[in-house]
């Protein structure tokens, strides 16, 4: 292993099925930074790196790589990435993170980027483009790039010719965060983009040929506009028919902006079953669009939500459903085994003696603390953000 100390810059956030890709960072921040439910950036500046910046971290990154590998070499490995390799690489005192990243993406092969931050292409396209080229050429294995990107940036500022550059460069796809259709709701929480932009935008994105995913945040209508917010996003996504649809469930902490206008009663968070049938309202909504639904985060309830438009469109309903059929003590045990990482779907309630343990665990605390339960859901939440 090199005696240098090399890093190179790795942004706060991914997606979640983003694990085991190299993080590269592009720009730095959020150029918006005004969402009320989003804290990750607020009191910082946004920063597009420039190209000799992106470049000196894609040579750190080779300079990892190279070291990395001849220390296979030196375990006897011959220059295989192993899970013995990898341990290693993390057990070691003198390791930093910048390693640790790598190790992980040659493991899985390096095939897959993910470009950070938060809008990547508010960047000049030229940029963008040359920086893409160059990882491309230092990593020839790279066969899967994607990025965040603001549906105002795409319909206002980014055109589709440069957007077919981006691809022929290596972009794969966009990961978009429409989270609502209802443009009340999109003014409420200072999105900064219209229902109109959201669709231009993912109507640009498919036309470049670039792969696209919407994200939906479930319960941000809060109990005012879960109707609306549900039917006009359901509508929104069926005129863009994005590739995947990912959902995400909101949990408001108390470092978001929108924590204060839970403060006042001006917003009133609906509990998890009101979310649970705003989210069936919405399914059932969709029509016409061959889109892959995603429930790939810990804080949607039911992740087995989970498949292609139309087909399994009857199996989403149906598991809400099966949901809804379970008695109250039911589906509080399901609850409770979820947001403790126990249960992973509904099928994992037969499970007699792991639901016969929850059981005896939530009458415990009931019987020390009345609503208790309730809170521990709630504080659970609060650590997969």
């Amino acid at each position: 292993m090199s005696e240098r100390s090399l890093r190179y810059e790795i942004g706060p956030i991914r997606p979640p099925n983003e694990a085991y890709s190299l993080l590269v960072r592009f720009t730095r921040n959020c150029p918006w930074n005004k969402c009320l439910f989003c804290q990750l950036y607020k009191g910082k500046r946004f920063e597009k790196r420039s190209l000799q910046e992106i470049a000196s971290d894609i040579d750190a990154i080779k300079a990892i790589h190279d070291d990395i590998r001849e220390l296979s070499w030196k375990k006897g490995f011959a220059g295989k990435i192993t899970d013995s390799l990898v341990e290693a690489v993390f057990d070691s005192h003198i390791i930093n993170e910048s390693y640790k990243s790598v190790a992980v993406w040659m493991y899985f092969g390096c095939k897959n980027v993910f470009i950070q931050d938060a809008n990547s292409l508010a960047m000049k396209a030229d940029v963008f483009v040359d920086a893409l080229k160059y990882l491309k050429e230092i990593f020839p294995t790279i066969d899967r790039v994607t990025s965040y990107a603001r549906s105002r940036t795409l319909a206002r500022s980014v055109s589709v010719e440069n957007l077919k550059r981006m691809r022929e460069a290596g972009l794969t796809r966009l990961h978009v965060g429409l989270e609502s259709g209802h443009d009340p709701l999109l003014a409420y929480i200072k999105k900064g983009a219209t229902r109109e932009d959201h669709m231009l935008a993912g109507r640009k994105v498919k036309e470049a040929g670039i792969e696209l995913s919407e994200y939906v945040v479930l319960g941000l209508g809060g109990k005012k506009w879960w109707r609306e917010h549900a039917l006009d996003t359901a509508d929104v996504l069926n005129r863009i028919d994005p590739d995947f649809i990912r959902f995400r469930t909101l949990k408001v902490l108390k470092t978001m902006p929108l924590h204060d206008k839970l403060d006042t009663g001006d917003f009133l968070l609906p509990d998890e079953e009101d979310i649970l049938r705003e989210e069936r309202l919405l399914i059932e909504n969709l029509e016409g669009i061959g889109s892959y639904i995603k429930s790939d985060h810990i804080l949607n309830l039911l992740e087995e939500i989970d498949g292609r438009l139309p087909s399994d469109k009857k199996k989403f309903l149906d598991t809400i459903d099966r949901y809804f059929s379970l008695s109250g003590e039911q589906r509080l045990i399901y609850r409770f085994g979820r947001r403790s990482g126990i249960y992973r779907c509904l099928d994992d309630l037969g499970d007699e003696l792991t639901s016969f343990r929850i059981r005896k665990s939530i009458r415990e605390m009931e019987e020390k603390e009345p609503g208790s339960v309730e809170k521990a859901i709630s504080l659970l939440l609060e650590n997969y953000i």
